[in-house]
């Protein structure tokens, strides 16, 4: 018989949903397991009962086990100081019903730079929740983070927001709550009021200075041609961490900010992206500010193979946990899903995912019906029966991943004594110079449970398994090749492969398949 894996952790004494971390490695848990999101987004304006219905089929479809939504300022607090949570326990309420998992997006000061989500009584009053204002003194659509103002009414609601889910939801049906939305400013690398001027023209503060290791000054100083980004993502940064920490207090699920992405190989100037929010250069100073923040999370709608894992490679660092809290719906991008996990990923979250009629084409599918779901589907229900696994693996650093490149056709993993060649577009039979898929859409994981032992899952592709050294004189050999599935973290068999099934290495095409794999030398 084959090794196990090693078995999910016992249950927390506190089953509070929790991100813990070793080794610069980090593992989401729920219920005290280990938990892999596999999630879908719903479009931004999906959160009102009426929508609910075209929501759960497209959830379903998928194979997610959560879902995120969007719960917004104006939708709770119409009216200063008077709450309406109607919605969220309906939300709720559905959810435990289809057996599902929720993220929440509180979309409050920022929603992609804008107000757009916060309540008319705050829309419609400059003076009391002043804008943005760049450098020619024009107001810009964002709201200061400098205005004592809206910190307060936007933290007051989030409070409100912790304290009635923390009463309602006993069952941890949210397991982590996004707080803001693509939080910057477009058009002005930073505000440039009289208060924010003063402010600039200041000193650094002391807790930046000592957590990047420069030398102290004023802002630029310090900073030279990055001061006015660094100085707005700084203010951002502590708008949001007074906003986290004071909703924390309340309730303490795990929280996390999302980043709209500057060009991750040929940035430009902060005016050309969402100035101040935590894009890769500014990571260092959102860390700073906002210690409540649990992780940092890419939104990523960059289709080519070298951006797409550029962004994964930036986000994921010691300090940050790896979440791709938002990715585009078109068919090209599932296949992501092994790359982020085989980079110790937490979770994936494509976004637009219902059948409410909407698609933000041209970065999202066309359409959204069950033809274009049909790559993440298939990879869901590959990677959810044996999630729990998968994350326990990672978190040992035991997981590998890849993703298809359009110009690239093998990729080699190395697994310690073994190497795994993987190749795109071959047949079944025989060997060749592989071509690629006709559409990139090919992803492969590698679990190492053992010296010699593997689990082994993929889509599109072939994997096949060499000595990492030959020079021995010793040949590989497949000793036992399993195909099963996961029940409850515990593996079942299925059949044994052999003959045609591995004569040409391991194929996997769009039917979903686990495998256990067992080498040997001969």
């Amino acid at each position: 018989m084959l090794l196990m894996p090693r078995q999910p952790a016992a249950a927390d004494a506190a089953p509070m949903p929790r991100i813990v971390s070793s080794h610069g490695r980090y593992e989401l848990r729920v219920g005290g397991k280990p938990y892999l999101i596999l999630g879908a987004q719903v479009n931004n304006s999906s959160n009102y009962p009426a929508m609910l219905p075209a929501v759960w089929p497209a959830i379903a479809q998928v194979h997610a086990n959560t879902v995120a939504m969007p719960i917004a300022w104006e939708q709770i607090e119409p009216k200063e100081g008077e709450f309406d949570f109607s919605f969220l326990d309906l939300f709720l309420a559905q959810a435990r019903e289809h057996g599902l998992h929720a993220v929440l997006l509180w979309f409050g000061t920022w929603k992609n730079g804008s107000p757009g989500y916060t309540p008319e009584w705050v829309k419609l009053d400059d003076r009391r929740f002043p804008r943005v204002v760049d450098p020619r003194g024009r107001r810009l659509p964002s709201l200061s983070p400098l205005a004592p103002a809206t910190l307060d009414a936007d933290r007051t609601a989030f409070i409100a927001l912790m304290r009635h889910l923390k009463a309602v939801d006993p069952e941890h049906t949210v397991i982590m709550v996004q707080v803001e939305n693509e939080t910057g400013t477009y058009g002005s690398a930073r505000d440039y009021s009289p208060r924010a001027q003063k402010l600039f023209e200041a000193r650094v503060p002391r807790q930046l200075v000592r957590a990047l290791g420069t030398h102290g000054g004023t802002w630029s100083q310090v900073f030279g041609s990055q001061a006015d980004e660094f100085f707005h993502a700084w203010q951002i940064a502590r708008f949001v961490q007074q906003v986290a920490a004071a909703g924390k207090a309340v309730y303490p699920l795990p929280m996390y900010v999302n980043a709209a992405l500057r060009d991750p190989l040929h940035p430009g100037p902060p005016t050309t992206y969402e100035s101040g929010g935590p894009t890769d250069d500014a990571l260092g100073v959102w860390k700073a500010a906002a210690p409540a923040i649990d992780l940092i999370a890419p939104d990523i709608y960059l289709p080519d193979y070298a951006r797409y894992t550029r962004v994964l490679a930036l986000y994921h660092r010691p300090d940050n946990p790896l979440f791709v809290a938002e990715t585009a719906s078109r068919q090209r991008y599932a296949r992501y899903l092994f790359a982020t996990l085989g980079r110790q990923g937490i979770g994936f979250a494509p976004f637009g995912i219902d059948f409410t009629g909407y698609s933000n084409f041209p970065l999202g599918a066309p359409v959204i019906d069950a033809r274009t779901l049909a790559p993440l589907a298939l990879e869901y229900a590959l990677v959810g029966p044996m999630g729990s696994v998968l994350a326990d693996l990672s978190y040992h650093g035991d997981l590998a991943g890849v993703s298809e490149q359009s110009a690239v056709h093998v990729q080699t993993l190395p697994l310690g004594r073994w190497r795994a060649v993987v190749s795109y577009g071959l047949p079944a039979f025989g060997n060749a110079v592989p071509p690629g898929n006709p559409v990139a859409e090919g992803g492969v994981l590698i679990g190492r449970l053992g010296a010699d032992e593997f689990l082994v899952a993929g889509v599109h592709a072939r994997v096949a398994f060499e000595l990492a050294d030959s020079s021995g004189g010793l040949q590989a050999q497949y000793v036992r090749v399993e195909q099963g599935t996961y029940v409850a973290g515990v593996w079942k068999l299925t059949r044994v492969w052999n003959g045609d099934q591995v004569d040409w290495g391991l194929n996997f095409t769009s039917v979903p398949q686990v495998l256990h794999v067992r080498m040997g030398t001969y």
